[in-house]
């Protein structure tokens, strides 16, 4: 499994980005996240039971990551397709604002190093800088969903540059070394 430090895999990965006639596919790349942090989280796959929760909550807090220029990526290996029908068909995804990426050929999973035994994506976030680096990396069990206000106060103690204590908070005093 890639670590903190290491560079952020390649990849170029169809997506759901809508559910607008037309306008629902698009080639998603590093090159989109050029200069601005990014989320990676990673799913077993689309019609489950606790994934949609994650995702939903993702998609709620969207406007949180966006304001700390952060973009949010929801991968499973579930084709575009199988995302679109699932978007379609489940209320809480209808309007998510970020791509659904669509691992088909199990790449990007495989190069972050968090593909399960049975074949899916472990329950996996990464925070990225805009360089490229890994900065975070939390993984579930996957009968666990994961807490996105954790994400969150991870990415602004990282957006600090600064010592941030535990349970540190936004806003809050970070340490400083005497």
């Amino acid at each position: 499994m890639l670590t903190i430090g290491q560079h952020a895999p390649q990849f170029s990965l169809e997506s759901v980005v809508s559910l607008e006639k037309g306008k629902e596919f698009k080639r998603i790349s590093n090159a989109d996240l050029k200069d601005q942090w990014a989320v990676f989280f990673f799913w077993p796959m689309d019609f489950t039971f606790i994934c949609p929760t994650e995702i939903a909550e993702f998609g709620k807090r969207y406007a949180d990551f966006r304001d700390r220029d952060a973009e949010v990526l929801g991968i499973s290996t579930d084709t575009h397709f199988v995302h679109l029908a699932w978007r379609n068909n489940h209320p809480d995804l209808k309007n998510l604002p970020f791509p659904m990426v669509a691992d088909t050929k199990k790449e990007l999973s495989q190069a972050f190093g968090i593909l399960h035994e049975d074949g899916v994506p472990l329950r996996a976030t990464f925070i990225v800088d805009p360089q490229g680096i890994i900065r975070f990396v939390s993984v579930n069990d996957l009968s666990v969903g994961r807490n996105v206000d954790e994400v969150l106060r991870v990415l602004d103690a990282l957006q600090t540059d600064e010592l941030c204590p535990c349970n540190w908070k936004k806003g809050e005093p970070t340490l400083e070394v005497a």
